[in-house]
């Protein structure tokens, strides 16, 4: 099969990887760049799982082919974090138990992350709105939506503070 070399921009860094011109931006991101937190939970579009941001509006990676996407940033969640020091909401999951087995999480977050971006104060509503295209099978979701609550509120305290994992605050 016929490879392309494509030039995406994954979490801030330029990359090069040569790629069937079929192949999915879920399977470039887990199999030849090793980001693995964008799963693959049905591979039709109806779990989020997949979920990544491009240009800051979430998208589902199991179905958009990677060389269409050249052009524009893409951030997964293992780009959300600076360094040691989490993003409010990645700290928000942890302290309220948003994530029970964890496989929906970075999808949850990262349509979370773009919420927060376009409204710094959803209601409970909204944020339900926002998330209906992310499946947990594991949570009632209110544990979800205190997790993003955490981050509002941390957000609104401390705008350039996240926590460092195992600081306690």
């Amino acid at each position: 099969m016929n490879k392309e070399l494509i030039r995406l921009r994954i979490n801030g860094q330029a990359c090069e990887v040569a790629v069937p011109a079929n192949k999915l931006l879920l399977d470039v991101l887990r199999e030849d760049l090793r980001l693995t937190g964008a799963k693959r939970g049905c591979d039709d579009s109806s779990c989020g799982c997949c979920a990544v941001l491009v240009d800051g509006v979430p998208q589902l990676s199991c179905v958009m082919l990677a060389a269409s996407y050249q052009e524009a940033e893409i951030t997964t969640i293992e780009g959300l974090a600076d360094g040691p020091r989490l993003d409010p909401l990645q700290e928000g999951f942890s302290v309220e138990a948003g994530a029970q087995c964890g496989y929906c999480t970075p999808g949850i977050i990262l349509v979370a992350k773009a919420l927060l971006e376009r409204n710094p104060n959803p209601t409970r509503e909204e944020m339900a709105a926002a998330l209906s295209g992310n499946l947990c099978r594991c949570t009632g979701y209110m544990q979800i939506y205190q997790s993003v609550e955490y981050a509002i509120k941390k957000l609104r305290t401390a705008p350039t503070e996240a926590a460092v994992p195992g600081e306690r605050r």
